[in-house]
């Protein structure tokens, strides 16, 4: 007999390569095959969150399964937890709040490692002080600069540490938009005039970074943390479902975000093809796919429920978890207090204040 031949390249590609029975034919709440891990992490493995809003939901549940997320920034002994989220501990590893770009953290590691100083470094509200890299950690401000700066310094320490010992790095890409100070270049994780500081066209710009920047900001980070470091890194991307809040780009609200995202999606993916330690997890799939029919947000068609959270972290850990997905999460979010479970700390939404 003869030989078989292929009559196309398409044949051999499994079902999941296909939109009808890998998308169109699946169960949003258990989409079969979208992640596969490129590396394994353990319960040893010391693992640092930073990034987007988003990416206190993937603290919590890792947390919830008894994964080491560390801790170098404790709440003080005593406080509550709805006290200790007002100000900034336990929401990542650091207390450095929402870092929405990688410009933001690449400025953050070169900071923590002496590198270079942003400037501009304190913002002032009604004769209070804020540090301007993360304006909401400390609401009610600090009576002096000086304070700022020495709490500043003790947070550099504890961030630099964090680079140094982690085993692995969830970082999840938020916005491509920003607001920069002209002569310098530093970026900030809000507007100024937003939580504090105000705002002076002559001193401050609006940026909207292209994808070379963005991956480019990255790469210089993965640099950076090679150079200094002396033991390997494991590093997982993620791209926030969560719709911009608001866009100074002057396009339509809908046209910005689908263009922010598109640009974080576009370099998560080139991370992934490029570097063996670099791995995609496609929070942002599993959260706005079609076959969800829009079913994973809530009314304001921006925030995440609690079941898409959920759902996006079971197809998570079933890959890193040996205990198992979904129905595992879902129960283990019992044990995280309500208050945790999906109020996430989110200065961007503080944008609506301004809207007309």
């Amino acid at each position: 007999m003869g030989e078989f031949k292929k009559t196309s390249p398409y044949e051999d590609v499994p079902s999941r390569g296909y939109w009808r029975s890998g998308v169109a034919e699946q169960d949003p709440l258990a989409m079969e095959g979208l992640y596969r891990r490129k590396f394994k992490i353990t319960r040893h493995d010391a693992i640092a969150t930073a990034g987007s809003c988003f990416a206190q939901h993937i603290a919590r549940h890792l947390k919830a399964r008894k994964f080491n997320v560390s801790q170098y920034e404790p709440a003080p002994r005593g406080m509550s937890v709805e006290l200790a989220k007002k100000y900034g501990f336990g929401i990542y590893t650091c207390r450095y709040g929402n870092i929405y770009t990688t410009a933001q953290m690449l400025q953050l590691a070169r900071e923590a490692f002496g590198v270079a100083e942003p400037a501009d470094r304190v913002w002032e509200r009604e004769g209070r002080f804020f540090d301007a890299q993360r304006p909401n950690v400390e609401p009610n401000g600090f009576e002096t600069p000086e304070q700022v700066l020495r709490a500043r310094a003790g947070h550099l320490a504890a961030v630099k540490q964090m680079l140094l010992e982690m085993d692995v790095f969830v970082f999840t890409f938020g916005l491509t938009e920003t607001w920069a100070h002209k002569d310098s270049g530093t970026v900030f994780p809000t507007a100024p005039g937003t939580i504090a500081g105000s705002f002076d066209a002559k001193v401050y710009e609006f940026q909207n970074h292209r994808h070379g920047r963005v991956l480019g900001d990255f790469v210089k980070l993965k640099r950076l943390l090679r150079r200094e470091r002396d033991k390997p890194l494991k590093t997982i991307v993620t791209v926030s479902p969560v719709p911009l809040t608001a866009t100074a780009s002057g396009q339509h609200a809908l046209a910005a975000s689908t263009y922010s995202k598109s640009v974080l999606r576009g370099v998560a993916g080139e991370l992934f093809e490029t570097y063996r330690d670099v791995d995609y997890f496609p929070s942002y799939e599993l959260i706005t796919a079609p076959a969800t029919r829009g079913m994973f947000f809530e009314p304001n068609l921006r925030s995440v429920t609690e079941t898409g959270v959920n759902t996006a972290m079971g197809a998570f850990l079933a890959q890193h978890d040996p205990k198992g997905g979904k129905a595992n999460v879902i129960r283990k979010t019992a044990n995280v207090p309500q208050s945790d479970k999906n109020d996430v700390v989110c200065e961007e939404v503080l944008l609506e204040a301004f809207q007309a």
